[in-house]
């Protein structure tokens, strides 16, 4: 990753230099604290969005696109201003649904370090009507602003005129809001536990089946991932997905994962399945499923 970043845009533009360093002082994931925004903005004169523009090529380097070889950046800027990377992420020899958009990507990033509400999502290609769908779940959407290189400011609604979403349903609890499942983390294997707890945390107020994923890395890293379900059914996005591209996202390595676990409420679906395929792909280890 540090080679795709520092060959992105050239390096002896001293704007690019300092966002290299950032970026180094992260360990080459893909975020910036809102401090690091903060800097970069005041000492280039920029305003967040247009720095989010910049950014837009070296996010595109977090992308894996084995079917289509087309690369999308994308950056979600939190409410207090943190910038957080996505980037398309492609699986081969499985189905296409398991794809990640690279706003999914962005927003799902988000999700996982914390954040609980996207202000601006800045893309370098027009959303398309899966991703428009995907970010009407969101907990603000009607303050949501879309940011293109050549159309800035578009409220969410101007790409989405007359959306069905969560409200239509009755809905209260948006994707990013605070939720809670009732699940319990007293398991005495601590993988489990933390995959208890990433389902503990999905959205998935239309099934009401959530389920998690916690990933053992070789240097005692734990990464999880969770459901984010969504009105249109097909915008959602499993725990799996989250999990790797979070993984994708803070430049790790994939073969260094160890166990992966999968903990699920099947109520109305599962996962199990696909999960399991796209493992098998991947050449990574054998799901370890936990039904609760």
């Amino acid at each position: 990753m540090q080679e795709l970043i520092k060959h992105a845009l050239p390096r002896d533009i001293p704007l690019n230099q300092a966002i290299v360093q950032e970026l180094e002082a992260g360990n080459w994931g893909g975020f910036l604290a809102a401090q690091q925004v903060a800097r970069l903005c005041l000492d280039f004169t920029l305003e967040p969005w247009q720095l989010a523009i910049h950014l837009l090529p070296i996010a595109a380097c977090y992308s894996h696109t084995a079917v289509s070889h087309f690369n999308v950046g994308a950056v979600a800027i939190g409410q207090k201003g943190d910038f957080y990377f996505g980037a398309n992420q492609e699986f081969a020899n499985v189905e296409i649904q398991q794809t990640i958009h690279a706003e999914q990507s962005a927003i799902s990033h988000a999700w996982l370090r914390g954040e609980t509400q996207i202000a601006h999502v800045v893309v370098n290609y027009t959303p398309c009507g899966h991703c428009r769908q995907f970010m009407n779940e969101l907990q603000g959407a009607e303050e949501l602003q879309i940011h293109l290189p050549h159309r800035l400011n578009s409220p969410l609604h101007h790409y989405l005129p007359d959306s069905f979403g969560p409200k239509d349903l009755d809905i209260t609890a948006h994707l990013l809001a605070k939720e809670e499942h009732h699940l319990i983390a007293d398991h005495s294997d601590e993988l489990i536990n933390q995959a208890i707890l990433a389902a503990n945390q999905s959205h998935c107020p239309y099934s009401e089946s959530p389920h998690g994923i916690a990933m053992l890395f070789k240097n005692g890293e734990i990464i999880t991932g969770r459901y984010a379900e969504n009105a249109a059914f097909n915008p959602s996005l499993p725990a799996l997905q989250t999990a790797l591209n979070f993984a994708y996202l803070n430049d790790k390595t994939l073969t260094d994962i160890q166990r992966i676990v999968m903990v699920e409420k099947p109520v109305k679906l599962s996962h199990k399945s696909m999960a399991e395929k796209l493992l098998q792909a991947l050449s990574l280890p054998v799901l370890e499923y936990v039904e609760v």
